[in-house]
């Protein structure tokens, strides 16, 4: 029997809360795919997810990312600071 669809999620994090949609896609579905097929646009309008930096499990990715069974697609928040500068701050307390 083949397997023609993939189960991934589509991960955003807000500083008090935490969205993950689990998905079932075709099979060679991409990250720009999930992101569109999860709906996350319509709950987070304040958003631009055409200028967030995703990712997968961590690691950076493109749109065009072909994803895998099991994947975890994440989509970041622009820092609010550098985070080098984040911690000189703090040492300097």
């Amino acid at each position: 029997m083949a397997v023609d669809r993939i189960n991934v999620e589509v991960a955003y994090a807000l500083p008090e809360r935490q969205l993950l949609i689990p998905l079932a896609l075709p099979l060679g579905s991409t990250a720009d795919q999930a992101i569109s097929a999860s709906g996350i646009a319509g709950q987070l309008p304040d958003i631009d997810l055409t200028q967030q930096t995703i990712g997968i499990f961590g690691a950076v990715c493109t749109r065009d990312k072909v994803l895998a069974d099991g994947d975890r697609v994440e989509i970041y928040r622009p820092l609010r600071k550098n985070p080098m500068e984040a911690r000189r701050e703090r040492v300097q307390k």
